[in-house]
């Protein structure tokens, strides 16, 4: 005898019910692995930020125990060029000295001038 419509009806429902599970097992093994690997992901990746803070730091120190090195440099460049103005005024007095008396002499005057004019107001 050959199955009945209602049999091969619950045979077709069983075994899409069967699949429906292996589906469902399948979706969830999927999920898992994704979530473990999204997982590690974060993990790998926050240990790279840290390592590049780690760097950042690092770098930022160096640049700030150089910065009092660089500074000296500028200061002695300055006072390098200070003394070189001040060799270079000294010649100028000892070249001509009526003319540096003069330039030092209408300096002070015009100093004087400003300084009554702002203190008579």
């Amino acid at each position: 005898m050959s199955p009945t419509a209602t049999e091969t009806m619950k045979s077709n429902l069983g075994e899409a019910g069967s699949h429906l599970k292996d589906a469902a097992t399948h979706t969830g093994d999927a999920i898992k692995g994704a979530a473990s690997a999204a997982g590690e992901e974060l993990r790998l990746g926050k240990a790279h930020l840290k390592h590049d803070l780690a760097d950042t730091a690092l770098s930022g120190i160096a640049a700030a125990e150089q910065a009092g090195a660089a500074a000296k440099e500028q200061m002695d460049v300055i006072v390098d060029k200070s003394r070189d103005l001040l060799d270079s005024a000294s010649d100028l007095v000892r070249e001509r000295p009526l003319t540096a008396f003069a330039a030092a002499f209408a300096a002070g005057f015009v100093i004087a001038k400003v300084a009554r004019g702002s203190s008579d107001k």
